[in-house]
């Protein structure tokens, strides 16, 4: 896991970095009520259908996402955020490179 020291100021998107056909991860912080991770997708790269037991918030860092949630296709860009209810199948894919802060509450 990534040091990340109180009091500090940090960019989520620097924390990743891109890599050509690749999802790259980085736990910032792990606890028992829930995480928070980054991610930067390559074009075309992306998660496939899967639910989880706990409500995840996606706040799109850099570039744009395609997210489906329950059958419903959203296109999320820099900026944006949508949240994945608990229970609910959903996937995401890159429609362009993309960095993603992923907070998972439990």
């Amino acid at each position: 896991m990534l040091k990340v020291n109180s009091a500090e100021i940090y960019k989520f998107a620097d924390m990743v970095g891109y890599q050509d056909g690749s999802i790259v991860s980085r736990e910032i912080i792990q606890k028992p009520s829930g995480t928070i991770t980054v991610f930067a997708f390559g074009a075309g790269q992306g998660l496939s259908e899967h639910i989880a037991p706990f409500d995840a918030l996606v706040y799109i860092l850099d570039g744009q996402a395609e997210v489906m949630i329950d059958g419903k296709m959203s296109e999320v860009g820099q900026g944006e955020m949508i949240i994945l209810p608990v229970n609910v199948i959903h996937a995401l894919k890159a429609v362009q490179k993309f960095k993603m802060a992923l907070i998972m509450i439990r």
